[in-house]
């Protein structure tokens, strides 16, 4: 790969990709680093890895977040708002 954009993402020239495109679709798969294309010094395109949509947002965190303590009596706060 040649370079790199202004966000860190590796860019290639179209014509390397058109070259290597089975060995990077290979890469970026594995590795889920995607890639932006170029054509002519303009960024054109990126190759990302594919990803499933969830059929729902509801429940797409569950077992990632904990909760700790009690989270339904009130705090010992006072709210500058009800001041």
């Amino acid at each position: 790969m040649n370079d790199h954009n202004p966000h860190g993402i590796p860019t290639i020239k179209a014509s390397e990709f058109k070259a290597k495109c089975l060995k990077l679709m290979d890469e970026v798969a594995d590795t889920g680093q995607e890639i932006i294309i170029s054509k002519s010094g303009r960024l054109i395109a990126r190759l990302v890895p594919y990803r499933k949509r969830p059929e729902s947002l509801f429940g797409i965190d569950k077992g990632k977040i904990e909760i700790l303590g009690d989270i339904i009596e009130p705090l010992d706060v006072e709210w500058e708002a009800n001041r």
